[in-house]
């Protein structure tokens, strides 16, 4: 006779009550930036920008080799903070000061640790509530090249476990975290004729105006490989992935069906912008503020515009300046009152600031 199984139901991740101002989390796992993984995300993304994709290049300027592209960066590095943060949420609210430091290589392993800085009940949904924290990932850590590649905040809709669980509402200040670009010294060296050629010429610091709005051309639609993306970047939420879940209570979810990650429409709209934006970006300065504004499905298509902000110099390099940008992603939805129209509906926008190559000192 068999003897009876001690039966557990585990529940993963924290809800609303379990979150508290001030409380620390040294998030589990790591990832190690695989050439797999490189390979596959600049690939699905449709990064054009060299210094991600060809070695000579990437040298040439004064990397050690290829550069990892900073939706990569982040996306690694904000899923690890899924289990602990956001793998009982219903969305992602907001991005807000995303900045860059180390560039990262394959090879280089990132961790993250995170803060919590507020914890918000809602007045209208008493099973939901907002957490804010904020970030800080670190590659290699214990190594002679320890350093920190990325440090944001993010606010993010919770559910609760319990609807009349007490949770603990407050907010208190975030750390000041040093966090600055780590770019290679210009080199009167460079061979400017042997690379030049490898970017598009029309997408240098003098390029751009203020007051322009570009619409990118290519679309990129998102099937089912979304939850294979999802899954190599260890976003481990259900909202992604479980469908059975939300087939048992689809009003309790966006859409009612399972909702793509919203870091793919985030780094699908830095891919298509890249070809007319990013192509002579030696690197992403800061992403001020960013949010979500329409869910994507599978089976739809995205598509991003840039506007052009304002463009200054880079503080103490000559031959660098920073283009201030929005960057919004957008789908077409077919009306239903007129089968043959279709409407457009904003999916996402970024304020992102852009450290590019000036073509006095890069082109020849």
């Amino acid at each position: 006779m068999s003897e009876k199984l001690n039966r557990i139901s585990k529940t993963t991740g924290n809800f609303l009550e379990d979150f508290r101002p001030g409380q620390h989390f040294r998030h589990k796992g790591g990832k190690t930036i695989t050439e797999g993984i490189f390979t596959t995300f600049t690939e699905y993304t449709m990064t054009t920008n060299p210094l991600s994709k060809n070695s000579r290049y990437a040298q040439a300027l004064g990397f050690r080799d290829l550069v990892c592209p900073p939706g990569l960066v982040m996306l690694v590095a904000f899923s690890q903070t899924v289990e602990d943060i956001s793998e009982n949420a219903r969305a992602n609210l907001e991005y807000i000061n995303m900045r860059f430091g180390s560039p990262v290589y394959i090879g280089d392993t990132i961790e993250v640790e995170t803060k919590v800085l507020g914890v918000r009940p809602s007045k209208s949904r008493p099973n939901l509530g907002i957490v804010h924290v904020q970030s800080t990932a670190c590659k290699n850590i214990g190594d002679h090249d320890e350093a920190i590649v990325a440090t944001w905040e993010r606010k993010v809709q919770v559910y609760k476990n319990l609807e009349d669980a007490e949770v603990h509402p407050g907010q208190i200040d975030g750390d000041t975290i040093e966090c600055e670009p780590s770019l290679p010294a210009y080199s009167e060296a460079i061979k400017r004729s042997n690379i030049s050629h490898l970017t598009n010429r029309d997408s240098y610091f003098e390029d751009f105006e203020p007051g322009t709005l570009i619409e990118h051309s290519r679309g990129r639609v998102v099937t089912d490989e979304h939850i294979h993306m999802t899954a190599i970047l260890d976003n481990t939420s259900q909202v992604h992935c479980n469908k059975h879940m939300i087939d048992k209570n689809p009003e309790q979810y966006v859409g009612g069906k399972l909702i793509i990650y919203g870091g793919i429409p985030f780094v699908l709209c830095l891919g298509l912008s890249c070809p007319d934006i990013g192509d002579n970006a030696i690197g992403d300065l800061i992403y001020k503020t960013g949010s979500h504004s329409a869910p994507l499905f599978s089976g739809e298509t995205v598509y991003a515009e840039t506007e052009i902000l304002s463009k200054k110099d880079f503080s103490g390099r000559p031959d660098l300046g920073v283009v201030e940008t929005r960057l919004t992603g957008h789908k077409f939805e077919r009306d239903q009152a007129k089968i043959d129209e279709w409407n457009k509906t904003q999916i996402f926008s970024l304020d992102r600031d852009l450290i590019l190559k000036k073509r006095s000192h890069y082109l020849e």
